[in-house]
Formats: structure tokens, C-alpha cells, sequence
């Protein structure tokens, strides 16, 4: 083979290398690519996969920067069913005269076209639409509501002095138990009267994420709660749908519009008394001693625990205890709480029977007397 046929074969050798060395590199940096590719996606997936874990532990009942407002309910038997309870945050319990209660429920960034029956305010309401940071909606007032409503400066809506744009009366009720009103209709009028529709308060319950058990301690399928002796408050428990049911004077309550029953995912027993007001109009309207520290009880998830219900002032925040003094944690739902009389003869079955009469230890002060 001559000198030239060398070099050929050794140049064409060359450019075979420099082919094999230039594929591999290509298919070194496209594996090197497709492999960072590979771990963009995967990150971006963890990424997204965290983002959504973070969501989901995020409190969905008490969320935002929309304001609180907190609704008087009428609770005569006349007015059920209500319309709009189920949609609340949180529903106060808490008796009026003639051993009748009324209900004060609260929203919170809600959208609602029907709420009510709306009535009129009691003073010692107030102390909880205050601790909620909450404009204040009824129809009528107490001269003690009235009178606590100026001292306080409450934003509040009230139905008797509105324009007729807030407030409508239905036609499948009768007077008074027929006033209602929605949540665009109060926001609007909130409006206009310059008040603040945000807040940045937290909420008075210690909500978490992670689903409270109350492992340990005792069942707790049902509880009687008598606020009188005419309305007595029953909550059952549906282990299905792990929340409890209500039912007053023997009758499950429902919802006006949706015919649904109405449920709560937690229950909170606050016991202190109650008393008749010595005033000139002789009504028989109630103050309530609440203002102190007081025995109670917790209930979610078919489980009871004791607790303590600290109260420091009116427009103080309560604190809800364990025994051992560490603020409960709430379940991320909503929450119906009973204020009734320390002797109330409250019933938890199927394990706690409190004999009538008995008293448990309650450091109380009257605040909430008539001012008129």
C-alpha cells in the first residue's frame, strides 16, 4: 500500500473518532438534560404537592380578612325553622326572658340571600359580638342594649331605624318572628354607615388543621343542655358524618330554605348564671353573670373533655381551657356554644350524669346589670 492510501485510511479514521466522540458527547449532554428535565418535573411536582398539603392544613371556618357579623336570631318556636345556621362560624346560645333563648350567629366572608328571623338585641350579647370584632345586626333593642350599644361605640345595624333596604318581612311568617335579611343587604348598609368591613383579629377558638380526637377521653354520643325548663337542647351525634345534630324541645331543627338539619363539628358548654333585671319596665329581661372563670365542657367527635371558660372583662376574648390550663384546640368547623345555668342538670351519655343542684367551683362577677 502506497504512502497515499495511508493517509487516506488514517484520515477516514480520524473522522470515524471524531463521529463516535462527537455522538457520544451529544448523547452524554441530551442524558444530562433530559435528566435535569426529569428533576425540574419532579421538584416542580413536590413543589406543588407541598403547596397543596399546605392548603389543605390551612383553617377553611375562619379564613380572610372580611369582618365578622354576628345576627340576632329569634328562637321562639314560632320562628323555626331559621334560615342560615348552618353557613355560621359560630352560634351563641344564651336565655332572654320568659325562659326563652335567642341565638347570636356569626359569619365570616359568607354570602348568604336569606338570614333570620332576625330580633331584637340583649345587652350581655354584646360581650361575644365584641370579642368577634363583629358589626353587630338585630331588629329592636333593650334600653340595656341600647344603652351598652353608645357606651361601647358597637357597630350595629339595627332593623327598626334602617330604610326598608336591609330588612324585609317574610310572608311564610308572621309578625314578629318574620324580619330577615341577607348579607349583601348588611355589608351595603355597614357601607354607609362608614364602618369597617375588614378585620385582622383572630378568631376567639384556637382552630387547627389537624383533626382533634380527644383520644382518652369519655363518649360523648348525646347532650341535653336545659337552659330552662321550656327550652331544653338536645345535640346527637352522626358518626358518619362526624358531626352532631340538634334538636330543641324534642324537635330536630332544620333549615328554612334547604330543609337540611342543622349540624355543628363542635360543641362548647359555658355554665353560669343567669338572673332577672330589677327595671322599671318589669319584663322579665335577664342579666348574666359572666364575667369570671367557670366549668364547662368541650365535645367533638363523639368525645367530651371539662374545660375551663375564662372571661376577663366584656370586651375581653374568652380563653377555653383544659383542666390542665392549656387552651383547647378546636376542629376546623363550626361551633354551636351554650351558656346555662351553673344547676343546670346537663346529661352526656352515654357515660356523665350531673345530679340537679350541683355547683362546681365559679369565680363570677356581675358586670352586665341594667344601666337604665
Amino acid at each position: 500500500m502506497g504512502k497515499g492510501s495511508t493517509k487516506f485510511l488514517i484520515g477516514i479514521l480520524i473522522i470515524l473518532i471524531l463521529l463516535a466522540g462527537g455522538t457520544l458527547a451529544y448523547k452524554i449532554v441530551k442524558d444530562k438534560e433530559k435528566q435535569e428535565v426529569q428533576t425540574e418535573v419532579s421538584n416542580n411536582e413536590n413543589e406543588e404537592a407541598l403547596v397543596t398539603e399546605i392548603k389543605q392544613k390551612e383553617i377553611q371556618i375562619y379564613k380572610g380578612n372580611d369582618r365578622p357579623i354576628a345576627v340576632m336570631y329569634d328562637n321562639h318556636n314560632q320562628a323555626w325553622p331559621q334560615a342560615g345556621l348552618n353557613k355560621a362560624y359560630l352560634v351563641y346560645e344564651i336565655i332572654v326572658e320568659g325562659g326563652e333563648t335567642r341565638l347570636m350567629a356569626l359569619y365570616k366572608g359568607a354570602d348568604l340571600e336569606l338570614i333570620g328571623p332576625v330580633r331584637s338585641s340583649r345587652h350581655y350579647f354584646l360581650d361575644y359580638a365584641m370579642e368577634n370584632d363583629a358589626i353587630y345586626v338585630h331588629f329592636g333593642w333593650s334600653p340595656q342594649a341600647q344603652s351598652d350599644i353608645k357606651k361601647f361605640s358597637i357597630h350595629n345595624i339595627n332593623g327598626i331605624y334602617e330604610d326598608g333596604s336591609t330588612f324585609w318581612r317574610s310572608k311564610q311568617k308572621y309578625a314578629p318572628h318574620n324580619a330577615v335579611t341577607s348579607t349583601k343587604n348588611i355589608i351595603q348598609s355597614a357601607t354607609k354607615k362608614g364602618y369597617r368591613t375588614t378585620s385582622e383579629e383572630e378568631s376567639v377558638l384556637k382552630y387547627t388543621a389537624d383533626e382533634v380526637n380527644l383520644d382518652g377521653a369519655r363518649d360523648a354520643t348525646s347532650i341535653t343542655i336545659p337552659h330552662s325548663e321550656l327550652q331544653k337542647v338536645k345535640y346527637e351525634y352522626d358518626a358518619e358524618n362526624k358531626v352532631y345534630k340538634r334538636y330543641a324541645r324534642n324537635k330536630q331543627q332544620t333549615d328554612w330554605e334547604t330543609s337540611e338539619p342543622i349540624t355543628t363539628k363542635n360543641i362548647i358548654v359555658t355554665k353560669c348564671d343567669n338572673y332577672t333585671l330589677q327595671d322599671t319596665e318589669n319584663k322579665g329581661r335577664q342579666g348574666l353573670k359572666n364575667i369570671g372563670t367557670f366549668d364547662g365542657y368541650y365535645l367533638t367527635n363523639g368525645k367530651v373533655i371539662e374545660i375551663k371558660c375564662i372571661k376577663n372583662a366584656r370586651d375581653e376574648k374568652t380563653v377555653y381551657q383544659d383542666l390542665e390550663g392549656n387552651e383547647i384546640k378546636v376542629n376546623d368547623g363550626n361551633t354551636w356554644i351554650n351558656i346555662c345555668p351553673i344547676n343546670a342538670k346537663i346529661v352526656i351519655e352515654p357515660e356523665v350524669v350531673e345530679p340537679e343542684g350541683k355547683t362546681l367551683n365559679a369565680n363570677t362577677t356581675n358586670t352586665t346589670t341594667s344601666r337604665t
